[in-house]
Order: structure tokens, then sequence, then C-alpha cells
């Protein structure tokens, strides 16, 4: 199939460069897969959707300030280190002392081999941590880095939240409200170089209200990468190389989802990066179903497109995505391409706010 089958024309001023406040009042594009129906609501009808046995399974991940904008030691020009996934260096990971995978800027400048350090400011002018660029990732993909941080202070972890900035999609241009806003209320451990966006408009009120009426909740972690905002350079889709991200699915997670199933209930995902953790954990190395087992930071590079299928996910609740991307084809894969782009004009027409910002689809 061709990468342009899932290609679009997405207005930029459709573009969503602020979150909804209240998170849950935005806007929901309701899609029924058996009738194509596309219905307009509020992201808080969605309550009217579920029915007791329902399951929701939500991302957890939280976005770390994964962005450092530094000084180049010794000259004292400017560079910026962006943290992607935690790595393997030539030393003991400690409180002070850990590996990166990183993408630099300027990249002619900060070449491995080099002896380049870039030195990072606290608020007070302090340097917080530095980062010295040592050797090419493994796979070494878009010219990414692998990075010593080190810090004099108690920790690394007390260093990247004095000197780090959590970053934001590259379409969004200037937001300077709260960070917070770009992380779920349910997020807990920081390993993620973006938010799982679908995830942000729920609050703690409407996950209770969920729970009151029957529907449970359960919650995955996959470590979502930058690549999830990168399109498919491609002609064929098939020919992409999908990058890998590492998840966990539990134990709990897992029981709760066999007894949702044996009850007759469904499986709703909250997001494409829920969808790729659960599907992946019914899958072995070579991509076929082995039933639902609990994994530990296991690497997935699960490609879901037309013609997949899915053994866990009943529905899903997502974003509108970037034209061209590898997340066009998952919601493409569980939908079908027609009643996606159905659905797309459908929300473009009705100016819906679009991508990581924007407003909700509930796909059942």
């Amino acid at each position: 199939m061709l990468t342009s089958d899932f290609d679009y024309q997405l207005p930029e001023e459709l573009i969503a460069q602020t979150p909804h406040i209240p998170r849950d009042e935005c806007r929901l594009l309701v899609l029924d897969r058996k009738t194509g129906s596309i219905s307009d609501r509020i992201f808080r009808d969605v309550l009217e959707y579920l029915r007791p046995g329902d399951l929701l399974v939500a991302n957890e991940t939280r976005v770390l300030p994964a962005r450092l904008l530094g000084r180049k030691r010794g000259t004292g020009g400017r560079a910026e280190v962006f943290l992607l996934r935690e790595g393997q260096g030539p030393e003991p990971r400690s409180n002070r002392v850990a590996f990166w995978e990183a993408l630099v800027r300027p990249g002619k400048r900060l070449k491995p081999g080099s002896g380049s350090v870039v030195d990072f400011e606290a608020p007070d002018g302090s340097i917080a941590m530095s980062a010295e660029v040592i050797d090419w990732a493994p796979g070494a993909q878009k010219g990414e880095r692998l990075v010593r941080l080190s810090t004099e202070l108690l920790s690394l972890d007390e260093a990247l939240h004095l000197a780090g900035k959590t970053p934001l999609p590259p379409y969004i241009k200037d937001y300077a409200g709260d960070q917070e806003l770009y992380q779920t209320v349910y997020s807990k451990r920081e390993s993620s170089a973006a938010a799982p966006t679908a995830g942000l408009h729920f609050t703690p009120e409407l996950i209770d209200q969920a729970r009151a009426m029957g529907v449970g909740w359960q919650t995955v972690e996959l470590e979502v990468g930058l690549d999830t905002f990168r399109i498919v350079d491609e002609e064929r889709a098939e020919d992409h190389a999908m990058h890998t991200e590492r998840y966990s699915v539990s134990e709990e997670c897992v029981q709760a989802i066999n007894e949702t199933k044996a009850n007759g209930g469904r499986v709703i995902a909250v997001g494409t990066t829920s969808v790729r953790s659960l599907e992946s954990a019914c899958r072995d190395e070579q991509g076929k179903f082995c039933g639902l087992e609990p994994r530990e930071r296991a690497k997935t590079s699960l490609f879901l497109l037309p013609g997949s299928e899915f053994h866990v996910v009943d529905g899903l609740i997502t974003n509108f995505h970037v034209p061209r991307s590898t997340l066009m084809m998952l919601v493409s894969a569980f939908a079908s391409r027609e009643q996606i782009m159905q659905a797309y004009q459908h929300a473009i027409s009705e100016r819906y706010r679009m991508l990581s910002f924007g407003d909700a689809m509930l796909i059942l």
C-alpha cells in the first residue's frame, strides 16, 4: 500500500497550540466501525458509550524534562541535547552518572571522539549537569548520539529537573503555559520524550465516574519516543522501518483483560501507545499470536497497518494524527482507511482542533 493513501490536507490553523481547559470539555468525534456513522460530542460524553464490565487501559508514562539547552564547554557556543532513551555505557549507572541516547544540535560540532562537552545551567546560573558526546547511538538512526550525563548535585534526577525543559511536538510553536497540561493526570514514572496525548482529556473525576458505573481502569507503560511525530518517507508503507520502544504490561492488567473478555466486556485502549503495548504483549518475537502475557520493559517495533489483526483491543480513544504517519496507519488498521479519511474530512469541515493539544476520537 502507498504511504500517500494516508495523507490528507491539514489546515495549519486547525493545529491546536494550547490545551483545552477543562480537559474533558474538548470535542469528541465518535466513529462506529460497523455502520460508519459519525457523531459529534463532548469528551465527557464518552461515558455514554461505555458499559459496565468494559475496561479502559491507558499509558501511565510521564514526559521527561528531556530538552536540554546549554553551552559547549570551551567555546561557549549554544548547544542542545534532546534525551530520547536511557542507554548502555562503559561504566555502571549511578545517581550522578548515566548514559542516554540523544539528538544533538549542532550535529557537526558535537561528534563522537571530539571531546565535546555541553554544560547546562540551573536557574541560579550554576552548572547543574553536563553531557559528553562519547559515541554514536546503536544503529545511529538520524544521527543519534550516546551521551554521558553527569552532575555534582545529589542526583541526576535533581539536575535534570533544574536544567531540563518539557519537550513539546515541533508543530506546537510558542506555548508558554502550564507544562503540567502536557501530562496526563494519572502519569507516574518519567520515561518518555512525548506524551500519550489521548489521555490528556481525562480528569480524575471522569475516571471516578467511569469506575462508579462499573468500568474497569488499568494502565500499561510505553516509553514514547520522538518517532511518533515523524512522517513516513518511503513510497510503500510496508517498506518503513518501525522504531523500537520499550513497554510494560503488568500481571494485574493481563488478569483484568482476561476477566473482561471472559465476561463479555470490551477492552478500550486510551491512545495508540496503549494499543501497541497490548497488541505487542500477545505476540512472540516473530509477531505471531501467542496469548496475552505480562511484559516488563520489553522491546516492540510492532507496525500495525490495514490488514493487521487486533487480538486484545475492542475500542480506541485517540487524537487526530499527523498525515502520512504510522499512527494514521494504525487507526486505519483498526477501523478502515475509508472510514478514517471520512472521519478526518468531517473533523476538518467541522473545525475540530487537531493533533496533540487537539480534540479526540472514539472508535468502537
